[in-house]
């Protein structure tokens, strides 16, 4: 019906609310209101506290007498002098246990997006159950997988593999707990899920038409993997190392309950100088030059690795 045709309506009757059409401006604040309550969150949780952390960091005084923020920079290249060990070992078993997780990973969640079949959903929820579990318990329960007693320790001595780790520094005394390899080994279990999830993500989003097409062109599986499956699955390798590395370089469960002095991590000594020591200003300064060095990595790594993809 035309608009020329249509009745008007009868004496007295109500005419029909009118919707009020937004604003322009308040359709560019609608964002920002949605927005709040997350900045809210982040301003009390993690700005404040951050800019209090720097400022505990520049105070000197003791514990009696009270700190006073004297711009005292020094405390930072004292806490690196002191503790250089720590950042370098709390690196170097990240970035073994980060390469681990990968190895294991990544035909974990190859099998899982490509073979798994109806058995998907069960075997994510195998992947994700560690975490209906204190990450504490977990860590205590590799305590007693890797004691003197156990089969890990008798398997790995009758195959005479503790005679390799030991050569590679990695064991000591026939041995496992206490050692580097213990350390590792947890760090590597506890954040395997955080490797797998991402990988699992990236390629189960890769088009099986594509796999087709390479068989179709005679490819082998391996130039299919080297060319089509790896380099579309590169979004979730990036996302899966950072998310296991960044983590567990300030771990220090681990190392606190699997290791021995010998292999205490920067976690374990900023937590003894809050905790122990109760020196706030060098475990101030050593969080701090932690966040900088592993912002400084995280950024060249993804410049290496491009982010283009991430989405």
């Amino acid at each position: 019906m035309s608009p020329a045709l249509k009745t008007a309506p009868p004496p007295g009757a109500a005419e029909p609310d009118a919707v009020p059409a937004a604003t322009p401006g308040r359709r560019r604040l609608t964002p920002y209101w949605l927005l709040l309550p997350a900045g809210i969150w982040l301003a009390v949780f993690f700005v404040a506290p951050l800019f209090y952390q720097a400022s505990t960091s520049v105070q000197t005084g003791s514990l009696e007498e009270g700190y006073q923020v004297t711009w005292h920079f020094a405390t930072y290249w004292e806490a690196l002098q002191d503790y250089g060990p720590h950042f370098i070992r709390s690196f170097l078993y990240a970035a073994v246990a980060t390469a681990l997780c990968l190895l294991i990973g990544y035909p974990l969640a190859y099998m899982i997006a490509f073979r798994a079949g109806r058995w998907r959903g069960i075997l994510l929820v195998m992947v994700i159950a560690p975490f209906f579990t204190s990450f504490l318990i977990r860590t205590l329960a590799w305590k007693s997988i890797l004691s003197d007693s156990g089969p890990v320790v008798s398997a790995l001595n009758s195959l005479h593999l503790l005679d390799v780790t030991s050569a590679l520094g990695l064991t000591a005394d026939d041995r496992v707990l206490a050692t580097p390899l213990a350390v590792i080994c947890g760090l590597t279990y506890n954040f395997l899920p955080f490797m797998v999830l991402p990988l699992y993500s990236s390629l189960e989003r890769i088009d099986p038409a594509l796999h087709e097409a390479s068989r179709d062109l005679y490819a082998r599986p391996s130039t299919t993997f080297r060319k089509v499956t790896f380099p579309l699955s590169l979004p979730g390798v990036v996302a899966g190392t950072l998310l296991t590395f960044i983590p567990a370089s300030g771990d220090y469960i681990n190392a606190q309950l699997l290791g021995s002095p010998r292999e205490q991590m920067v976690g374990n000594a900023i937590q003894k100088q809050f905790l122990n020591v109760l020196d706030y200003p060098t475990a101030a300064a050593m969080s701090f030059i932690l966040m900088a060095l592993i912002l400084v990595m995280v950024t060249l790594y993804m410049r290496r690795a491009g982010t283009e993809d991430l989405v």
